[in-house]
Parts: structure tokens; C-alpha cells; sequence
């Protein structure tokens, strides 16, 4: 359940990035996060349960890593190793993140010595190093992750330069209780009714379906948020419904370029809603419901498939985050502590029962940021993968483009990247026939 972002940071070409700089900066910067100083701790009373309290032996130096890739294959390689990154666990004894920089080898003349004389800079041909932030869902959900993450950039730092740390009262590491919007019986029987629709489904899809192998693979695609927002202006809805039925339109693509055949029941995506206030972004732990939306890959027309997502999106959007699947967390929150800890690895087990495949969406200010003085050039939000499932989805947008990343299990056909690839090819798709209109 680890989730994350993998940051890309470029300047000018021939520009030396100085790691050192840039370790230093991040130490700095996320010694500052109270947040991060926090580990989880067993307590007697509640039975089963747990509280954060600050690590005594907190080292920044054990939090951040530093690794250098092959400059030819810089992007390729940046993939790879976050992805074999994301499937290792986080040590216990400590906050539950991680982040690493990932730095090009530097350039080699023909003789065979680097251009640069320094061994704390290195350079390559467009000044790019990438930062992999990883964290266990239980410290924080996506929207919270992301405050954590835009708190370490330039701009945040320039808004708050003498922040004072705050203090921290023991906090349950369980989700704080929430009040009802209903009855818990309605809720349980919102939840038994969403099982029940997956356990008695004529035919599920399996598409999305595998035994856990622990291991994880990266692939990213890049949309243009201008082509995306003149498709929403033309057929209604929202910037998130058409990016679903994107999703649901490359699915479909990767599904028959396989060989396989379309699902008789549409695969199910469960859509994060985040229930924080506006001026309650950075507050810790989960505060999170979601929707379930049907994919509609047997659909052939791109704007049809369109349609419908957004009806569904609709219907959601009417009935609001807590009702149906999004009560799952309603109820979970007024559990004891036991029944949590006891429940969790049942409920895990049973994520497959109740959705396919997860999309999460997230959104970046439209102006550039920076670290370092080194502007941000691209942000993949790495969504956690649940357990018997082999792919999981974030999409973050950022100035005016949408970046797609699919976290999905290892043993995925090597034809990941066709997924993502086939993400661009369904928003071409919706703007013809828009155009066509």
C-alpha cells in the first residue's frame, strides 16, 4: 500500500545539477515537516491499538537516498528502478517514507574522462535529475501525500520561511471517527450491495486479476490538458470524466491488442473522493471516500464510451462519496481498534470483489514550481496497488498537461507501455469526432 510520485526536474540544457545542493535542500526542507518525524507505536489500551508518536532516533539521512543512472537511458531507467522501489517495504521502526534522488552519470569525452571536475556535479544534456517520493498510505491519503510533497518545493518554502514546527498530541494510527451522513445499517447494507453485485456478476472480468508476485512496474503517459478541456467544453461533463473515459478507451485498446476478448461485464474502477476541507488539505491520515464506476470498454464509439462515464459519474456525484462503496470507509471508521487491525488484511483480500481497478486523480497548480531553483518539469503520482490486483492508476495534471501512471504487478504482459501509448491515441479519437459533430 505504498503510494507516491515520481518528480521530474530539468533545466537548461548544459546546466550542471548540484546534488549535494539538492540532498542538502531536502534535508532541510523535510527535517521542517512535523509530519515526517512520526512513527507508529502498539498500545495496550485501545486493544489492538496503535498511536504516531515523534521517532526519538529520527535521522534524515536514513529517509533519503541518492542513486545515479545511466544518462543514455536516463528516463527508461528512472522507471524501472521507482518501480522495484515501490515494491519494497518501508522499515517499521521509523516514519513509514522514503524519497530518492535520481541523478544522470555524468558525460564522458572520447578519452574516456568526465566533463566535469567535481564529483559533487553532474551533468547532463538537459540538467535533469528526478525525485521518487514514497510513502505508506497509512501516513497519509493521495491529497495529503501531495500537500507533504508541494511542501518541500520552492514556492511553499518561499510562502512560510520561518514556519514554526508544531507540537503533536499522541494520534490514533486508525482513522479518526467521522460522523454518520446516515445510519451505520444503511451504510453496511450500501457496502453488502456493492459485494453482492460483484460476487453474483455473471461473468467478471479478470483482466485485472492476478495472484500478488510483490513486485512492481512503472509506465507513464503524457496527455496535452488542452485537448482534454476541448473535449469537455464540447460534450458537458468535467475534465475527470473525460480522463476516465480516456482510461477506459486505452483500456479497451490494450485488451483486444492482447488477444483477449472484451468483457461480457464492464471492468469496475473505484475513484477516490477525498472528503478534506479546502483549508484542511495537509491534515494527517485518511480522510477518503469513493465512487465505483463502470469502465465501458465494450463500448466501440470514443464518444459513447464518453457518455456514459458520465452519466455514471453523475449519478455518484448526486448520491455523494459516502453511500455505496464510498461507505466502506464510513463504516471502517467506527470499528474499535481490534476489529480494524483483525479486519484489515481480511479487507484487503477482498478489494478485488468490489472494483478492478483504481483511478485516482489529483491536481497541481498551473503555474511552474521548482525545487532547488530547478524548474518541475514533469509529476506520475503513483497510485497503491491492492492486493489479487495487477494494475492501479494515477493521474495528476500539471500546467497544461495530464500525466497518466499505471503502478501495475510485475508479471503484467511486457506490453505495458501499449497501455499508456493507447491513452493519447483515445483522446485523438475524441477530438474527431468532436470535430465531426
Amino acid at each position: 500500500m505504498h503510494l507516491g510520485a515520481l518528480a521530474v526536474f530539468a533545466s537548461a540544457p548544459g546546466t550542471a545539477i548540484d546534488a549535494a545542493n539538492i540532498l542538502e535542500v531536502l534535508s532541510k526542507r523535510f527535517s521542517a515537516a512535523p509530519r515526517l518525524r512520526m512513527r507508529v507505536c502498539n498500545v495496550s489500551r485501545p486493544l489492538g491499538g496503535a498511536v504516531w508518536i515523534p521517532d526519538e532516533n529520527f535521522d534524515i539521512r536514513r529517509h533519503l537516498h541518492r542513486q545515479s543512472l545511466p544518462h543514455q537511458n536516463f528516463a527508461t531507467e528512472v522507471k524501472r528502478v521507482a518501480g522495484e522501489s515501490m515494491a519494497r517495504s518501508l522499515p517499521r521502526d521509523r516514519p513509514p517514507w522514503e524519497i530518492c534522488i535520481f541523478t544522470a552519470e555524468p558525460v564522458a569525452d572520447p578519452s574516456g574522462r568526465t566533463q566535469s571536475t567535481d564529483p559533487r556535479r553532474h551533468e547532463d544534456a538537459g540538467g535533469t535529475f528526478a525525485l521518487l517520493l514514497k510513502m505508506q498510505h497509512a501516513l497519509a491519503d493521495g491529497m495529503g501525500a501531495l500537500a507533504i510533497g508541494t511542501s518541500i518545493l520552492d514556492q511553499a518554502a518561499a510562502v512560510e520561511p520561518n514556519a514554526t514546527r508544531r507540537t503533536h498530541r499522541l494520534e490514533s494510527a486508525y482513522p479518526p471517527r467521522r460522523g454518520l451522513p446516515h445510519t451505520a445499517g444503511e451504510a453496511a447494507g450500501a457496502v453488502a450491495s456493492a459485494v453482492r453485485g460483484r460476487l453474483f456478476a455473471a461473468h467478471r472480468p479478470q483482466t485485472f486479476a492476478a495472484p500478488s508476485s510483490g513486485t512492481r512496474r512503472l509506465a507513464t503517459a503524457v496527455l496535452d490538458l488542452n485537448d482534454v478541456r476541448t473535449i469537455r467544453a464540447a460534450a458537458g461533463g468535467t475534465v475527470n470524466d473525460v480522463l476516465l473515459a480516456v482510461v477506459a478507451g486505452g483500456l479497451r485498446r490494450w485488451i483486444l491488442e492482447r488477444g483477449d476478448r472484451l468483457p461480457a461485464s464492464p471492468p469496475r474502477a473505484l475513484v477516490p473522493a477525498s472528503l478534506r476541507r479546502p483549508d484542511r488539505r495537509d491534515a494527517p491520515g485518511n480522510n477518503v471516500a469513493g465512487y465505483l464506476v463502470d469502465l465501458p470498454v465494450a463500448e466501440p464509439q470514443p464518444r459513447a464510451r464518453l457518455l456514459a462515464v458520465r452519466r455514471s459519474m453523475d449519478r455518484n456525484r448526486a448520491a455523494g462519496p459516502t453511500r455505496g462503496i464510498g461507505a466502506v470507509a464510513v463504516v471502517i471508521d467506527h470499528l474499535p481498534a481490534l476489529a480494524q487491525r483483525v479486519g484489515g488484511p481480511i479487507a484487503s483480500r477482498t478489494a478485488k470483489m468490489l472494483f478492478d481497478i483504481a483511478v485516482t486523480t489529483v491536481a497541481l497548480p498551473k503555474h511552474e514550481l521548482s525545487l532547488g531553483g530547478v524548474p518541475l518539469r514533469e509529476l506520475h503520482p503513483i497510485a497503491p496497488l491492492a492486493r489479487g490486483q495487477s494494475l492501479a492508476m494515477a493521474i495528476c495534471t500539471y500546467g497544461d498537461r495530464a500525466y497518466l501512471t499505471l503502478n501495475a504487478d510485475g508479471r503484467v504482459p511486457h506490453d505495458l507501455d501499449r497501455v499508456a501509448d493507447g491513452f493519447n491515441e483515445e483522446v485523438k479519437q475524441l477530438l474527431q469526432s468532436i470535430q465531426r459533430d
